[in-house]
């Protein structure tokens, strides 16, 4: 399903960007990425990032039935990142989790909401029926709203569930959208 990369987009203030999928080679761009993330803004994910050994694991494993990562190009560098997640066998085959992360400077051009329509269609692809993505409350709520935008439904709140680096409590919701086999579907 490479045949549709790399896929150039043009963002809301007219700057381009270039989708592609994560490759081996990509690990010292992905590595600066995220190292230029601000740590309030890793702190949530389940593995760090800015972590040179958890970017080489993600670089080098590239089994893409499992996971599906694309990654946003601007002036030669990545300012974005979106991963598919998804169980090979069992209960939660038919379930996708989506995650992204935007560089700051290029937040609220829509940059992420391409991200995600992109990876919606490989879930339909791959036969997937619905997706998940959670969110931390407070401060997430752009990308609550841009969920909302693109038919994620909130499931449901976990009041006080995680912890912030200053060790405040923070609500988590989790959002699922249920997917359609074509975009007549919908």
């Amino acid at each position: 399903m490479h045949h549709r990369y790399p896929k150039e987009l043009v963002l809301k203030d007219g700057t381009d960007a270039i989708l592609k999928p994560l490759e081996a080679e990509d690990g010292d761009a992905l590595l600066r990425f995220y190292s230029q993330i601000p740590l309030e803004d890793r702190w949530f994910m389940k593995e760090d990032g800015a972590d040179p050994s958890v970017i080489r694991k993600w670089a080098t494993d590239l089994d893409t039935q499992r996971v599906f990562s694309i990654l946003a190009w601007m002036n030669h560098r990545v300012v974005a990142h979106a991963t598919l997640v998804r169980h090979v066998f069992g209960g939660l085959k038919h379930v996708g989790h989506l995650r992204i992360m935007v560089a700051p400077e290029v937040r609220r051009k829509r940059l992420g909401t391409w991200m995600l329509l992109d990876l919606i269609r490989r879930a339909m692809d791959s036969g997937i029926e619905r997706l998940r993505s959670d969110f931390v409350v407070g401060l997430e709520d752009s990308a609550i709203e841009a969920a909302y935008k693109l038919d994620f439904t909130k499931e449901c709140v976990l009041r006080d569930f995680v912890q912030d680096q200053d060790g405040r409590y923070r609500d988590y919701q989790i959002m699922v959208k249920h997917l359609h086999t074509e975009w007549s579907d919908f």
